[in-house]
């Protein structure tokens, strides 16, 4: 019988973890987490606790756990599992073998009284203060952009969507029932717009554009031209228009004067706002119906989808490699869940920067 190994030679499964590189422990080496204690306390501030009962987890490790959530896209339940099961979780959070780890419900309520006090938008600040401290100021202009949050889908009747459109809870749906449908996600239509390839026959039918209907809500950044960093942000339902949200986006601390959007921003009242605030506009000009491209505006474009392309490195390390989908019930929550993914984002962006080679 093989005996029983002493503490399971835990530092050499550190040391392994680290020779494989464990993306986590970079994270823990570049982020200070402590800069969001302040914040976390004043949102969670509560009446004083009686006597008995169990001590509350401390705030920042509980942060740490959403951070988790956001950077590998798991349920509650699926977050204390992986918690209780992966090194490279425990190690992050401080977290031996023995530690006590919070359950699912504990996340939850959590999280939820984050929501209550409306806190991400504090935390957000705090971090972007930091990221100042830390000499990445806001700089070479903006780009700006939305993408679309799927949500899980409601299977509702016609006679409950009107009602949810306009605004009432169905008749029918007893307490119990509202608390399980989201009021507040929308259905929004996705186009992707169809490529000739290169070489193909001129005379053969051209490939078609698609229409991809979606569910949920959007995520609408602004980014720094200098170091990709999200600077603002914001959430809504997914047929929420995106050039009505550009003002709400501009950064009026980047230092340079420039922003990049697509079409969908190109408005008389966003130029004017624009001209109005000395910024200068590189949103992509739309082409007049039944009419071609001019060559010179083509080529513009062309040049400013250069620069506006960075925003969908974002977008695509959200939804590909963190998974990002909102889970929740109802718009607070949805908040809160791309907030945290738009944080997450910029944690794993410090550490990329960080982590390039000095300029000979």
């Amino acid at each position: 019988m093989a005996g029983q190994p002493g503490f399971f030679d835990l530092s050499d499964r550190y040391e392994a973890l680290s020779a494989a590189g464990d993306p986590l422990e970079r994270l823990a080496a570049v982020v200070d987490f402590e800069v969001f204690r302040g914040p976390l306390v004043a949102a969670l501030r509560r009446s004083v606790r009686g006597k008995g009962g169990r001590p509350p987890f401390d705030p920042v490790l509980m942060f740490k756990i959403l951070v988790l959530q956001a950077l590998y896209s798991l349920s509650d339940e699926a977050t204390e599992f992986q918690i209780k099961d992966r090194l490279s979780f425990q190690r992050f959070l401080g977290l031996g073998l023995d530690g006590t780890v919070p359950d699912a419900t504990t996340v939850w309520l959590f999280r939820e009284r984050l929501v209550q006090a409306k806190a991400i938008d504090k935390l957000f600040t705090r971090f972007d203060a930091a990221l100042k401290d830390r000499g990445y100021l806001a700089m070479g202009g903006q780009i700006i952009d939305a993408t679309v949050v799927p949500a899980l889908k409601q299977r509702n009747t016609e006679a409950e969507k009107t009602a949810i459109k306009e605004g009432r809870v169905p008749e029918e749906w007893k307490p119990a029932k509202a608390r399980q449908k989201d009021r507040d996600a929308r259905w929004s239509i996705k186009y992707s717009k169809a490529k000739v390839r290169e070489g193909a026959d001129p005379k053969a039918a051209k490939p078609v554009d698609l229409a991809i209907p979606m569910f949920g809500y959007k995520n609408h950044i602004g980014i720094d031209k200098a170091h990709g960093l999200i600077r603002t942000w914001g959430a809504s339902a997914a047929n929420a228009h995106d050039g009505a949200r550009l003002p709400d986006l501009i950064s009026r601390g980047n230092t340079g004067s420039g922003v990049w959007a697509d079409t969908a921003y190109r408005s008389k009242k966003n130029e004017a706002f624009l001209a109005t605030g000395m910024f200068k506009s590189h949103i992509h000009q739309r082409r007049k119906p039944r009419q071609p491209m001019p060559e010179r505006i083509a080529k513009a474009n062309t040049r400013r989808s250069k620069i506006r392309a960075q925003v969908e490195h974002v977008f695509a390390g959200q939804k590909h490699r963190m998974g990002l989908i909102v889970r929740t019930i109802g718009i607070a929550r949805a908040t809160i869940k791309i907030g945290m993914a738009n944080l997450a984002y910029n944690f794993q962006r410090l550490a990329w920067l960080e982590g390039r080679p000095a300029p000979a």
